[in-house]
């Protein structure tokens, strides 16, 4: 699937709503022409090519609407804005298996899987667009299927990032009393990947929509502000010490976000890939955050003096419990930034625990 998804995002790109090429396809599916369309000139895609008008202009939907009205195949380049040839007859390896049965999409698919270029067939009867790569097809839905799908993906966005904030602000109240268990934080995780997971999906959507998806990408990059920073140095605060030297934290969170969706229900594990087991009872354990999340709460206070107090002072407890002249005595924190360092995580504990209330 993941792969799947990964091969589409590539193709969609040349082919979204707003580009010549969508145009023109969307003329010739209005005309009930078909069409048969290679997007490639590799040496693979021209030995397989026979006859055809070479006609090497620049792509318009115009000319692509007009072209296709030929029985043959048309040819365009790999960045798909210039059409090479048309009315060409593709002749791809006829014992290389397909399950599709019309002469045009067989074509398409046999051809796709013999040269890995991009071929797009447009069904003269059925009103659909198919796409093939490889051993991948794709059928692209209506543009309004794919808009109403995206709204609702960012209707769940929205609710599932209500639960995460409240998750997190219940995690901080934790942390500031030193009560965080294995599972408080794993659930915090799992909410985290799963924004993340709706995230990539609405992503997905909006390279699909191309100009129609402005909205939905102003929707989405309002709700997932800080999430993924936030989920990074939430894997920072709780990574097992052994663990540290061979995970980085921000591939963890990638590979947490691939996993699927049983993998990600279940807390034991999440537990275990951050080092803390995955026996049930390792749920209960307290653990202590080394403090990066919620430093980086406090105003103009650099990542690099986060690093310098984690180091020093190896957890979140013993920073607040500290005096500004011990503080001070970190690399990088003056008077100044030490007292600022205090009130910082003063005002945040005070809101956190109001806002926990609210």
């Amino acid at each position: 699937m993941e792969e799947h998804q990964d091969w589409l995002l590539d193709v969609i790109k040349i082919i979204a709503p707003g580009t010549l090429l969508r145009e023109g396809l969307e003329n010739i599916l209005r005309a009930k022409t078909g069409g048969l369309i290679v997007v490639g000139d590799s040496e693979k895609v021209l030995e397989l090519v026979d006859g055809g008008i070479s006609v090497d202009i620049p792509l318009t939907p115009a000319r692509l609407y007009e072209l296709a009205k030929m029985d043959g195949a048309i040819i365009l380049n790999s960045d798909a804005d210039k059409i090479l040839s048309a009315n060409a007859h593709l002749i791809p390896d006829p014992s290389i298996p397909s399950t599709e049965t019309g002469t045009r999409h067989r074509t398409a698919d046999r051809f796709a899987q013999q040269t890995g270029e991009l071929v797009i067939a447009i069904s003269q009867r059925r009103d659909i667009i198919s796409l093939y790569r490889d051993k991948n097809k794709h059928v692209l839905e209506d543009i309004r299927v794919v808009l109403a799908k995206a709204n609702q993906a960012v209707q769940t966005l929205d609710k599932y990032r209500t639960v995460l904030d409240q998750a997190l602000t219940n995690l901080s109240a934790l942390e500031f009393e030193d009560l965080v268990t294995i599972a408080d934080f794993a659930v915090v995780i799992q909410r985290t990947n799963m924004v993340l997971k709706i995230k990539k999906e609405i992503e997905r959507y909006i390279l699909e929509l191309g100009t129609e998806g402005r909205l939905i990408d102003m929707q989405l990059k309002e709700l997932v502000t800080n999430v993924k920073e936030e989920g990074i140095l939430l894997i920072k605060d709780y990574l097992a010490e052994e663990e540290k030297e061979e995970k980085d934290a921000e591939e963890l969170l990638h590979e947490l976000i691939d996993w699927s969706s049983d993998e990600m229900l279940n807390m034991n594990t999440i537990s275990k890939a951050m080092g803390h087991g995955g026996n049930v009872n390792a749920l209960d354990f307290t653990v202590s955050p080394r403090g990066f999340r919620l430093l980086r709460k406090i105003p103009r206070l650099p990542m690099p003096v986060i690093e310098n107090l984690v180091n020093h002072f190896k957890n979140l407890k013993d920073i607040i419990n500290a005096s500004t002249d011990e503080l001070d005595d970190v690399d990088g924190i003056g008077e100044v930034r030490a007292k600022m360092i205090k009130d910082g995580l003063r005002r945040l504990r005070d809101q956190v625990l109001l806002d926990r209330h609210i």
